[in-house]
Formats: structure tokens, sequence, C-alpha cells
């Protein structure tokens, strides 16, 4: 897909419309908002344009979200012939009857961006965009619950179940809920540099750049739902045993009574992962678990949790979550 780039004008407030429809929830929307008003204020202090955030609706008017507060909104038809530097769609807890109800808006939202300079959602929102064909053959985020949904009614995209957020060219899409306001300050450091998103993160009192990949839920946890289940026994023996380096397919396979090849074929089947890559991520989580919560040092760790010594682990950490496990004990550790 050909991407069309468009350089706001410097001196001019880059224009943001969060698109409101019943239902939707309310920290999707109000999270990203917050960061660009924030943005607004530092840029406002540098003599800067900083942003113009708008809230609008198909009809305008006031909308319920599904926390029960109205929000008050412009007509998405005021912004016709308007430039828009930036779309933002908040998800809704009950995505599909969202896109049942919301056809008309998915058309508008189809024809806007591509007018728009970017295009953005949070959480569940991603299904719009790929009800609108803004996601065929793109990377993409969403609540980690919704992701299996996202790719069994979405078959071209390919759905990241572990990132905060990806940018696909000028599509960007985030995990869930909370994940738009780290997906608002990387846009607001994409438009106004690292200096301005630092002062908001600090303001909000979050991270500029969250370590790793969506931790928002249990591996292990996740593991026991859907066909997955399958393997629970497997599961909880692998996190009873991961001090062990050798868990091999062989040894999995095993435990299972199955043969490693056919093990290895089913287990990827069902879970979405390889067995080498499930041993990996639990063992990750695990030493993320100690990071945090105990005194022991950190090779101490590495081999409690398999990784046999701490340069392993810190290359694992790295790949996986691009911090290392020093670092990752300095921002979290308990």
């Amino acid at each position: 897909m050909n991407e069309i780039t468009r350089t706001p004008s410097p001196d001019q407030p880059r224009s943001i419309i969060f698109i409101a429809y019943p239902e939707m929830g309310l920290l999707d929307l109000t999270g990203a908002q917050t960061v660009f008003w924030a943005a607004s204020k530092a840029m406002s202090k540098r003599g800067l344009p900083g942003y113009e955030r708008h809230t609008a609706s198909l009809d305008g008017g006031l909308i319920q979200t599904a926390e029960g507060l109205a929000v008050d909104t412009l007509a998405l038809s005021d912004f016709t012939d308007q430039p828009i530097d930036t779309l933002i769609v908040p998800g809704a807890p009950n995505i599909r009857q969202a896109m049942n109800e919301s056809l008309e808006l998915v058309a508008w939202l189809q024809a806007a961006s591509a007018k728009a300079r970017r295009t953005a959602s949070v959480c569940s929102g991603a299904f719009l965009l790929a009800q609108a064909g803004l996601l065929d053959g793109r990377r993409a985020a969403t609540h980690w619950l919704l992701c299996d949904m996202l790719k069994q009614g979405f078959p071209s995209i390919e759905v990241d179940s572990d990132a905060i957020f990806i940018q696909q060219g000028s599509v960007w899409t985030s995990a869930g809920v909370s994940a738009g306001i780290d997906l608002a300050l990387a846009l607001v450091e994409a438009d106004c540099g690292r200096e301005v998103a630092l002062e908001v993160a600090r303001e909000l009192v979050v991270f500029l750049k969250r370590p790793g990949g969506q931790a928002q839920y249990s591996q292990l946890l996740q593991a026991q739902t859907g066909d997955s289940a399958a393997f629970d026994h497997l599961h909880l023996w692998v996190a009873q045993n991961l001090n062990h380096e050798n868990l091999t397919v062989e040894v999995l396979a095993q435990q299972v009574q199955m043969s490693p090849r056919n093990f290895a074929r089913v287990y990827k089947l069902k879970t979405g992962r390889t067995p080498a890559k499930a041993v990996e991520v639990m063992r990750l989580e695990a030493a993320r678990r100690l990071l945090e919560d105990s005194e022991r040092n950190i090779d101490q760790i590495a081999r409690l949790c398999g990784f046999g010594d701490e340069e392993r682990m810190r290359f694992t950490f790295q790949r996986n979550l691009s911090i290392s496990p020093r670092d990752y004990r300095k921002r979290f550790s308990r």
C-alpha cells in the first residue's frame, strides 16, 4: 500500500479528531486526549503550536460511554473540508456491537483517513480500522483478549499479541486501554521531539517508553484459555521446572506422551507459539517477577529461571523487551 507523506505546517497547530461513538471506552478516549493536552501546554511554553483537539461523532451531541459518562461531541461533517492531521479511534468493551452499528462511521473513517496524515486506534478500535480496510496486509495490535478475534475476523492482518503499539506507515494501533497513553506519547515524540514527550510523561507520571511487550497478562494464565487448554498440565509442569535448562521439544513431548514432531505441530496449531518460544516467555515472566519482587542477584535469577547465566538472560530481555534485566529491576523493583 502506498503511503502519502503529509508534513504539517510548522506554524500551525495539528488538528486531532477523536472519533466518538456510543458505548466506547472512556479511558481509551481520555488517556490519549490528556497526553495531547499536556503536549500542547509544553509546546506553548516554547512559543510553538501544539494540537487542536476535537471529539466528534456522526451527528454530534452527547455520546454515552460504556462507563456511563456522556461526552459532548461535534459532528464529523464539520471537518469534511478541514485539514486533519491525526484521526484517533477509541475501542469499546462490546466491539462486535460497535462494528454492527457503526457502518456509516466506518465509511467516514475510510474516506477521511485517505486525507489525514495518520490514523490511529486504541485497544479494540483496531476492529473499526480493520473494518475500514486500513489494516489489510499490516501488523496490528489490540487488547490481548481480542487478538484471536481480530485474526479470525480479518485474516490478512498480522496480529501482534505482545506489542504495546505498532506503527505501519501512516497507521498506528495500540494494545489494551491504557496503552493509548503509550501510543499518544509516541505520536507526540514523533511530532514534537523527545524533550517535549519526556516533559509530558513526567507530568502524567508515566514512562515515556514502557519496556517490553504488552505486560497486561500472565503467560501461564493466557495459556489456559481456548484450544491451548489441552496443554494445561504441561504448562504447569514447565512453570514448576523452569530451573532446568534442557526443556527441549523432546522433553516436553515426553510429558504429554507424543512424538516430538507431532507435539511441535499440534502445540503451534493450538497455542500460536512454538514450544521453544512458549518456554522462553514463561522463563521471561518468571524472571520479571523475581526482579520486581525479590532481592536475589541477577545471576541467581538467571539460574532459577533456566537461562543458565546472566548473559543469556540479558540477551532474552533485550530481544523481547528492549531492556536489560538490571534496568528492568531499576524501573520496576518494589
